[in-house]
């Protein structure tokens, strides 16, 4: 019996392995002796030049080599001028490697312009600045400035909707449930937002070979079940270690968190190439619009055990992102880390979206066509559409 186990399990194995050795056959034999098959038509490299930093006489370019062939940069130009440039840490790009062009240029603040790079095949890759601004270097002076914005756009704006705590501690049953489907509706908002601003990120400024649309589905998925995961091991710890409603709270902080690291991304970025003047009217709508984020977190823990400290270190979770956002946009901006933490954010808040709706459901609401369930999802989003237009 133990011999014709150990012999079915040898099948079951080999059977595996027999489809992935055919595979790496045909895979070995297209590039060995049937590269031929190949051989038909011409690759041409490809390349994106993803940051262009404008220093003290002169401009930085990062290329990179986003095409299937290794390719050369021979050739720097600025407003179809040639310059000249020095190329670090080498001028022939591997697939996916990156190089800076630095560029002696005598540039003028305010002003257009058009970078150009040239490869070996003769293509030329261009990328246009609209204004050009002197780029940001990290020192206290701007990171307690992206600090101090960071704090007016994330952290002191879900301080103020926190103080709406009492006020939904003391609401019925029924108006209760309005405030949790108010949450939802708010969190979906900021869900479909996020994906919005990844997507037109990605389609801007990464190359087509990342799939930027798929790219963000991917990792919207991947946060969603994170999450998802993240949450059962919580509900396993309620009533010892942790309430249902810190760990709801919890969970909203941190997707919010999330959604406003991406959101300091911006801003920072937005900074550092000059295309943003963060005036008081701007601040003002951040502050509004993040202001019902704080409501997010008071609602489901209205029904908890009031504590001070820990509504604070909710508020803290949800909004300090903000301010690493901004420091990293500011200082070691890239496209393709900020449309990974703004999909990561959508998936967050999309899995806590329907935490709240379970815990409707488990406040004895079996689906959304209550009134008051009903109403709360609506006025959230119409909420979120309003005050995102102020911005």
């Amino acid at each position: 019996m133990k011999e014709i186990g150990k012999t079915s399990k040898a099948k079951l194995v080999l059977s595996a392995i027999i489809p992935i050795i055919i595979l790496a056959g045909m895979i070995a034999y297209i590039f060995g002796p049937g590269s031929n098959l190949l051989s038909f038509g011409i690759q041409r490299p490809q390349v994106s030049l993803e940051k262009i930093d404008f220093l003290d006489s002169k401009i930085i370019v990062t290329v990179r080599n986003t095409g299937h062939v290794d390719t050369e940069v021979v050739q720097a130009d600025i407003n179809d001028r040639i310059q000249p440039a020095a190329i670090e840490p080498h001028k022939n790009l591997h697939r996916f490697e990156t190089a800076k062009v630095i560029i002696p240029f005598e540039w003028n603040r305010g002003e257009p312009y058009q970078v150009g790079l040239t490869l070996d095949d003769g293509q030329r890759f261009t990328k246009s600045i609209i204004s050009a601004e002197l780029s940001p270097k990290p020192d206290i002076q701007l990171a307690s400035y992206f600090a101090l914005i960071g704090t007016y756009v994330g952290i002191i704006p879900v301080m103020i909707g926190l103080l709406w705590f009492p006020f939904i501690a003391r609401m019925s049953k029924n108006k209760y449930k309005f405030f949790l489907a108010l949450t939802a509706g708010l969190l979906l908002f900021l869900g479909i937002d996020s994906i919005k601003e990844s997507l037109e990120l990605s389609l801007k400024s990464l190359s087509g070979t990342f799939n930027g649309p798929l790219l963000v589905a991917t990792i919207v998925v991947i946060s969603f079940l994170a999450l998802f995961y993240t949450a059962e091991k919580l509900a396993s710890r309620i009533d010892s270690r942790i309430t249902k409603p810190v760990a709801l709270g919890l969970m909203i902080a941190v997707g919010i968190g999330l959604h406003n690291l991406g959101e300091g991304l911006s801003i920072g970025a937005a900074v550092g190439l000059g295309e943003i003047a963060l005036s008081t009217f701007l601040i003002v709508g951040f502050t509004l619009h993040n202001t019902t984020e704080g409501i997010a977190i008071a609602a489901p823990m209205a029904r908890g055990k009031p504590m001070i400290w820990k509504l604070a270190a909710m508020g803290i979770i949800a909004g300090s992102p903000a301010i690493f956002g901004a420091w990293i946009g500011g200082f070691v901006y890239s496209p393709f880390a900020a449309v990974v933490f703004l999909s990561v954010g959508a998936g967050a808040i999309f899995q806590v979206v329907i935490s709240i709706m379970n815990w409707i459901k488990e406040e004895g609401e079996k689906t959304i066509t209550n009134a008051a369930v009903a109403s709360g999802f609506a006025v959230g989003m119409m909420v979120m559409y309003l005050t995102s237009i102020i911005i």
